[in-house]
């Protein structure tokens, strides 16, 4: 299914003691650039969050945020460092004895040092965050493919309208073609019976002008490429699938080939097609750039 490079997804997953937040977006990129912003905590699934994207997209620059509230945070272990303890007690026995003093240690004095007790939060189970963290990942990219795609759908519908519209304005130009030589043919028969008067005009002659002018101004092979060219793209659309690159050639084949009739272009008609068309392929490929 086509896919639009902009999107966004969300998803919230809790299990009762952790809650993780994820959020992404993204916007047009040439190729697949994932950045992560998540706290310090978990940045050790950075580069398997990455890889965990290339399921979901292919291209497009792709910022991905993360945050988390864990209740068990609050639940930190007080941690007692006896051989620390016995250490201060060591050397308090020391200086009583050294300076002949008397020793007075209490428990609780004691505990008073530093470090003898300390907070310590519980390790980082990687197992269970990632169970979790990955649950909210692939359920915000969920919502984030579906976005994509919805907007995908727009975007070809509106290809294949400007691309119908195209055909048309080629059918114009094939169309326009004979009744310019006509009327050039016509032009310079006026013109000849004007300079020649009642003297015989050779239709040999005429017949090679006007065959030569045709010749200059025939855009029969840019107008079988054009729509040739249209007709892929709309074959194309209709394919879906990381099409975007493969639509930018086209439409600067069909660039080209507008270019070519405009440059061939001796008629106002047709020159005002032309730039139409030309404006038109502009528009196509503004919009395939959002296509992944």
């Amino acid at each position: 299914m086509i896919k639009s490079m902009t999107g966004f997804g969300r998803c919230e997953v809790s299990d009762g003691t952790r809650r993780v937040v994820v959020e992404m977006k993204s916007v047009n990129h040439r190729y697949l650039d994932v950045a992560v912003k998540m706290p310090k905590k978990l940045t050790l699934f950075e580069n398997t969050i990455r890889s965990l994207m290339k399921e979901y997209a292919q291209r497009g620059k792709v910022d991905i945020f993360i945050t988390y509230e864990d209740c068990a945070e609050n639940q930190v272990q007080l941690k007692y460092n006896e051989p620390l303890a016995l250490e201060y007690l060591k050397y308090m026995r020391q200086m009583a004895e050294h300076f002949s003093i008397p020793l007075e240690v209490t428990a609780a004095s004691l505990a008073k040092y530093p470090e003898v007790f300390a907070m310590e939060a519980q390790e980082l189970d990687e197992k269970e965050w990632w169970q979790l963290l990955e649950q909210a990942i692939r359920g915000a990219a969920e919502t984030f493919v579906e976005a994509r795609t919805r907007e995908g759908i727009q975007l070809r519908d509106d290809l294949l309208g400007k691309l119908d519209a195209m055909v048309q304005a080629v059918e114009q130009i094939e169309a326009r073609s004979p009744e310019i030589v006509t009327e050039y043919r016509a032009k310079l028969m006026g013109k000849l019976q004007e300079l020649l008067a009642d003297t015989q005009i050779e239709e040999s002659r005429l017949v090679t002008e006007v065959t030569i002018f045709a010749d200059k101004i025939c855009t029969d092979e840019e107008t079988v490429r054009l729509k040739s060219h249209i007709s892929s793209m709309k074959e194309t659309l209709m394919q879906g699938d990381n099409i975007g690159r493969k639509l930018d050639f086209i439409a600067q084949e069909m660039n080209r080939e507008a270019n070519t009739i405009l440059s061939k272009a001796n008629d106002l008609a047709v020159s005002d097609i032309a730039i139409s068309l030309k404006t038109d392929i502009e528009k196509v490929r503004e919009q395939i750039q959002n296509i992944e």
